[in-house]
Formats: structure tokens, sequence, C-alpha cells
């Protein structure tokens, strides 16, 4: 379910900023690698389970400093790494990423890939991208800690809230 969680919050990230493709990256705990757990857009179907070493590219950098980061030109940036991107089969011309928190520790990070044109917005964009982040952090450890419970300690708000889950994520049909 948490993937799943991931993939729609990627999906409306990609169509809000109209942009070409969105991601989240997860830290592996074990190893500090940074993985593909979503993809909209450019990549997808493909990417999920990619890993990059921790500190790679923009992610890389957002996901060690905990701070988000807009770049409409990655030919400017030095924390652009053209290879990984390359990797991919898609390299963008501009990335805004955010990271996700866990508690006080950075999970991860939402990106968002060759956004629409309307730059003016730039600082709201980065601020919308942010809140999406944190959304997408609540609702990933939340569901992480509904499942890990064991059912008969699990409130009924929990259950109604992780049923009202389900019911969202689950794949529409017709």
């Amino acid at each position: 379910m948490g993937r799943r969680l991931l993939q729609s919050i990627v999906e409306v990230a990609r169509h809000v900023f109209g942009a070409a493709a969105s991601s989240i990256f997860l830290i592996d705990p074990a190893t500090g690698d940074l993985v593909f757990e979503a993809v909209a857009g450019e990549g997808d179907g493909q990417l999920v389970g990619t890993r990059f070493p921790a500190g790679t590219g923009i992610a890389g950098w957002v996901a060690a400093s905990g701070q988000s980061m807009l770049v409409d030109d990655l030919r400017e940036s030095r924390h652009f790494s053209g290879e990984a991107a390359a990797s991919t089969g898609y390299v963008p011309d501009s990335i805004m990423a955010a990271p996700l928190f866990g508690d006080d520790e950075c999970v991860g990070v939402l990106e968002v890939l060759d956004r629409g044109a309307d730059g003016v917005r730039e600082m709201a964009d980065v601020e919308l991208l942010g809140l999406l982040a944190d959304q997408a952090a609540i609702g990933l450890e939340l569901l992480t800690r509904l499942r890990a419970a064991e059912p008969s300690n699990r409130s009924d708000k929990a259950l109604r809230l992780l049923e009202m889950a389900e019911s969202l994520l689950a794949p529409t049909h017709g």
C-alpha cells in the first residue's frame, strides 16, 4: 500500500506542476542508497527499484542537507549528476526537489522534473512541493505504523483511516 500512496503523490505532483516527470526516492536505512519508489511520467514503469549511492545528484544533496532546491538550468548546477540522469534514460533541464521527513530524519526526496513554463511562481512552487512532500511523509508514516500494529491494537479511528486510504488507493475499474 505504501508504494500506491507514493505513486498517487508523484502523479499529483506531476499534474499540479505540468511536469514531464515526478519521482520519490526513499533512503535505504541499511545502505544510505537513494531508491526510486515511485515514478510518474518519463521513466515510469522502469525505474522503480533503481538505486543510486548516497549523495548522488540533486536528490542526494536534498537528502543530505534536508533543504528544498530549485534549479532551472541544470547545466549550471554543481550538484547535478548528468551521468546518473543519463542512466535513467531521461536528462531533464530543470529539477525541483523537497525532502521527506519522518520524525526529525530525512527519509526521502520528492522531485519534479521539467515543470511547466510558468516560472513566475518559483518560491510558491517550492513551498507547494514542500507541502506535498510533508503530506507524503506523514501519510507514509501513518500507513507504515498502521500496517505494523497488531490488528487487535488498532483503534477504530485508525481502522477507518486505513480503510479510507485503501479505498482511495484502490485501482479504479471501468
